[in-house]
Order: C-alpha cells, then structure tokens, then sequence
C-alpha cells in the first residue's frame, strides 16, 4: 500500500514537472532571451520534436525513487539533446533538479556526490556547445549554487531520516530492555515471595507435623504430654498464621501492615529451642564478636539454619541432636549445622524447595554453600557469607 502511495505521487509529481517544463519551452524567444542580457546565435523555436525532447525529461521523475541515479541520467540525456539541436540549454532544468535532489536523498554519500558532479559536467557542456550564452560569469555561479543548495537539501533530508531511523531504532532497544528487565525483576520477586512462603510455612508445618505424631503417640498412655504437645502445635500454628499475615499485608501494599524487623542471628536462640522442644535436641554455640550484619546476609543466614533444622526435624530420625555453629571471622560468616542422624539416607534423592532457597539466598549475598553427608554419619549444611571491611 504504501509503495502504491509513492509511485503515485511521484506520477503526479512528474505530470507537475512536464506542465511547468512544457510552459517554459513554449514562452521562449529571442527578443525574451536578448532582454535578459544573453547571447543568442541560432536559436531553434519551439516545436514537437523539443516537446517531445521536454516530456521525455520527465518521465523518469515517475521512478525517482526506485531509480534515482538512472532516472537523473535519462532526464539529463533529452536536456543534452535540446542544447545540441539549438533549442538552448536549461529547459529540461526542472526534471533534472527533482531528480538530483532525489539521488541526495535516497542513495549513499559516494552516489549522490557522483550525481551531482554529472549535473556540473552536462551544465557545463550546455553553456559552451548551446545557442544562448551569458556575458557574466555570475549566472554560471549562480547556477552551480542553486544545483548544489537543491544536493545540500536532499543530503539534508538523508541525515535527517537517518536520525529519526535511529531514534526509533534506539527507542524500540530501550524498549525491548525495559520490558527484559521488567520481567527479570518479576521473576526476581516471584522467587523472594516463594522463598519467604516457603521458609515460613514449610518450617512451622514440619514443626506442626512432628508434635502432632508425638501427641498421637502419647496421647492415651500420657495425656499430660498430649495436651502439652496440642498447645505447642496450637502456638505454633498462631505463629505462622501471623508470618503469613505480615507476609501478605506487605505483599497488598496495607499502609496499616505491622513491619517489624526480618528475623536474623540473633534469633537463632529462640529457633534452636523451638527446634529442642519439637524433638530435636539442638544446641547453638557463637564463636568470635561480630558487629552488626547486613540485612540480607543476617536473613539469608537465619533462613539457612531453620531450613537444615527442619531437615534435620524431617529426616535424621529419631534421637538424633544438631549442633549450629556460627563463627564470626575477619570479613567472613561462617555458619554451620550438623546432625548425627541418618546421613546419607536422610538426603533427598532431588533437591528441594528449601535447599533450593538456601542456594538462591547464599548465592545473592554472594556466599559458598555446601551440603552433605559427612563420612561418620549425620548431615551437614554449610554456608560461608563475605562480609565488607570486617563488619
């Protein structure tokens, strides 16, 4: 449709061009010509063979854009014809200036220059063979300025196309990296609010599951123990309730959401006892002074140790301890814990939910983890935080 718009155009341009050449050619006289100070010697009058030679000029402005170099030479060819057989030179200007300006703007640098230097050269050979010639050397200057004004508007509209091409070009890459990094910060965060439902639910439900199988098994034989058991299932079950509670209200945007602090090292106190009174004996031992921790290592670390305890909860089996480890070192967190489980058998086939987490969390503090059984038996979960300036 739209190559159907320019040839048509460029038709109707070209129709212009043959009226406005046509009227020139038909006016032209001596006494017209004498008047304006030039020099006629045997100037031929108007007639059909000049017509023809006029309208022939045209024609190659219906293609000037598909064609712009060709149609410049065929327009230029008739106009040489009319210098030569007397009818003067410069009638078939018209076509030949539409299509220089069309060389300058549709074709590269080395083209349109190349057009240019033949409109010099076939203005050139009209002044000195045709039948009307100037006395001032300033009509030909004057005429090489108005071929070069109508190439330097022509280059002009190149650039200026360019430019835009460009723009739109650089503004379709912003685009498209825009819309790149809008889906990374999607998944990013797609996978935080996994990672932090994962770490509350799946915790506080394993820590659920497990006292109600020991209240199950109790609950005829030490009903004291049952009871006890329901009321730590029941605590802990409000406590989830309300993680999951701030959880959302941060996630809906609630201005009236309660945001206390991100649990971090210094709760792994209370999580090692929640962890003793499930029914995995754990004992926590700190190693070194540290100052205060960056947030995201100080969660990252904490989410690390109650995912291996839940673990250890879930699949060391039945009498088995944990022992967490942190040691606070020169630019370094190193934090451990260790079960004297089942070991190998207690390790998943496949990774989890959870070791997958821990491995995202490590990774973004920029972290080592490692995880494993160890050769005597039990299981290991080892993570190892960089921390700037000691701190």
């Amino acid at each position: 449709m739209r190559a159907d718009r320019t040839t048509f155009h460029d038709s109707v341009l070209a129709v212009a061009a043959a009226v406005v050449s046509l009227s020139l050619f038909l006016v032209q006289d001596v006494d017209r010509l004498e008047a304006r100070g030039l020099v006629v010697e045997g100037l031929r009058g108007p007639d059909a063979l000049g017509g023809v030679l006029v309208l022939a000029a045209c024609l190659p402005v219906a293609a000037r854009r598909r064609w712009p170099l060709a149609g410049l030479c065929a327009s230029l060819a008739p106009e040489t014809l009319l210098s030569a057989l007397g009818y003067g030179y410069g009638l078939g200007g018209v076509p030949a200036l539409i299509m220089l300006y069309s060389v300058a703007s549709c074709r590269g640098l080395a083209t349109a220059l190349g057009g240019l230097l033949v409109s010099l050269a076939v203005y050139a050979v009209g002044a000195a063979a045709g039948p009307v010639r100037t006395a001032h050397w300033s009509d030909h200057l004057m005429m090489a300025v108005v071929l070069a004004a109508v190439w330097g508007a022509g280059r002009s509209l190149r650039l200026r196309r360019a430019y835009q091409a460009e723009l739109r070009d650089r503004a379709a890459r912003l685009e498209r990296a825009h819309a790149a990094d809008t889906r990374a910060a999607r998944a990013e965060e797609r996978s935080r609010i996994a990672r932090e439902l994962h770490d509350v639910v799946a915790h506080h439900v394993s820590v659920m599951t497990v006292q109600a199988a020991a209240a199950r098994r109790v609950l005829a034989s030490d009903p004291e123990v049952a009871r006890e058991a329901l009321a730590a299932i029941e605590q802990t079950g409000r406590q989830a309730m309300s993680e999951m509670r701030d959880i959302v209200s941060v996630l809906r945007g609630d201005a009236d959401a309660e945001l206390g602090p991100q649990p971090g090292v210094r709760d792994l106190p209370a999580l090692v006892e929640q962890m003793t009174e499930a029914g995995l004996p754990s004992r926590l031992s700190v190693e070194g002074e540290g100052g205060p921790l960056p947030a995201g290592v100080d969660l990252a670390a904490y989410r690390m140790v109650q995912e291996a305890l839940t673990n250890s909860l879930r699949h060391a089996g039945p009498g088995a301890s944990a022992v967490v480890t942190v040691r606070h070192r020169w630019c370094e967190l190193d934090v451990r814990v260790v079960d004297d489980g089942r070991g190998g058998a207690a390790e998943p086939e496949e990774p989890g939910l959870g070791l997958v987490g821990i491995s995202e969390r490590v990774a973004l503090c920029g972290g080592i983890l490692s995880v494993g059984p160890k050769s005597g038996g039990g299981f290991e979960v080892r993570a190892r935080f960089p921390l700037k300036d000691g701190s």
